[in-house]
């Protein structure tokens, strides 16, 4: 019986970005990019382990974490990358030739095959992974690499070409139909594998017989500057997978209150009295949520009559004049017996963000902070004030408000 090939999966993040200050840990759809990467590799069914070689000591926290959260930890390692090859102008294959090193010689195994991830691709895929990993573990390709179906035209300054300028990949003169040009294929930059004895001879990802592994264009998409980053976290929630909780993952849902029940306005009378304005539908879901057996709690840094009042009428508890919300929040998950990675937690500006850090499924609601909204693990399409608790209770029950069971939960037992 032919043995299954080693395959090892090696992910570059140093910490010194200059584009992007400290990259490799900017969160997409609440996400780390390298989490990210770490949860495409560890969840192809071709790699054996993971490998993440870094300078950086919160981006090994954050790859570990990932790691943990997986129950993957046995499989993933991380690696010292050294300062001399961790520079602006260091190559990617002199740091996973290192890190094949520093790992053949920790666990005494050799590697048949080892994969290049680039964390800064953040629409990964498990089958991604697989694709490449395949290709030359048991194709009989040399190396392999992601690619996506271009049908552009490229053109180039021809300045230095008497002054004109031309087309690279078509005749100018000739403007054919897109169904009657060849199809250009485009490198996206997210996965390559090579034959390890082949690497070590050549030192590049590119040798012999490569094979393309064709991916989703719409997937495609390298984070180099600021720009990059907010369109990966913008096109986030509509292609990462099942990012909305449901019923079965969520204890508690706590809310903050201006911005997340209000649409963030204060009206003031001649009295100085504060009125905000509330959904009515938003009633509706705490209802339904609160019938359902799910502990509530409204946690707000101002202390305003208003909050108590609304607290009252929707029959839920509340923390307000609360400075440290973080701290509010865990002492009441202890008093609770609610384990914090079951807490759905609302909020829309930054001083949420600690409360974001300690529950399991932080939830920003569209109109929120846009840095809020980078660290949610999950976005409503409606704004702060106008339904989006409503529209929370219904990925949790359903449309209808009508999927909660039939007993409240019992705090002792979480």
């Amino acid at each position: 019986m032919t043995p299954t090939p080693t395959v090892l999966a090696v992910i570059p993040a140093r910490g010194g970005s200059k584009g992007v200050p400290a990259k490799n840990i900017a969160q997409v759809g609440g996400i780390p990019l390298v989490a990210r990467a770490v949860q495409a590799c560890l969840g192809s069914s071709e790699v054996t382990d993971v490998v993440v070689t870094t300078d950086d000591a919160s981006i090994a926290a954050a790859a570990r974490a990932a790691g943990d959260a997986l129950g993957a930890s046995e499989r993933l390692h991380c690696v010292q990358r050294p300062a001399a090859i961790a520079g602006d102008r260091s190559s990617s294959e002199d740091a996973v030739l290192h890190a094949l090193d520093a790992y053949e010689a920790m666990h005494g195994r050799t590697v048949d095959v080892v994969l290049l991830v680039q964390c800064t691709s953040p629409f990964l895929t498990r089958e991604d992974i697989d694709g490449v990993a395949a290709a030359v573990a048991r194709e009989g390709a040399d190396t392999a690499v992601t690619v996506a179906p271009f049908h552009g035209f490229i053109w180039r300054d021809g300045t230095a070409v008497e002054d004109h300028a031309y087309g690279v990949n078509h005749d100018k003169g000739v403007r054919q139909m897109r169904q009657d040009r060849p199809e250009d294929l485009l490198e996206t930059g997210a996965a390559y594998a090579m034959d390890v004895a082949g690497f070590r001879t050549h030192r590049h990802r590119f040798f012999g017989d490569t094979a393309l592994v064709r991916t989703d264009p719409a997937r495609v998409l390298e984070i180099d500057d600021p720009h990059d980053l907010a369109r990966a976290r913008a096109l986030a929630p509509l292609l990462d997978p099942s990012p909305l909780p449901t019923r079965d993952d969520i204890d508690a849902v706590v809310l903050d209150f201006d911005g997340t029940q209000t649409d963030d306005r204060v009206l003031i009378d001649a009295d100085g009295r504060e009125i905000v304005a509330v959904h009515r539908g938003d009633g509706l879901g705490v209802a339904a949520l609160r019938k359902s057996g799910l502990d509530l709690l409204i946690l707000s840094t101002e202390q305003n009559p208003v909050v108590a009042a609304r607290a009252n009428k929707l029959r839920i508890p509340v923390l307000h004049g609360i400075d440290r919300k973080d701290l509010a929040l865990k002492q009441w998950c202890d008093e609770q017996g609610i384990a914090p990675e079951r807490v759905l937690y609302v909020g829309n500006d930054v001083n949420d963000l600690p409360c974001f850090a300690l529950a399991g499924w932080p939830v920003a609601v569209a109109s929120a902070h846009d840095s809020v909204r980078a660290a949610a693990r999950a976005v409503t399409t409606t704004p702060g004030g106008f339904g989006a608790i409503r529209e929370i209770a219904a990925w949790l029950l359903g449309p209808t408000l009508t999927n909660h069971q039939s007993t409240p939960t019992n705090n002792t037992t979480k």
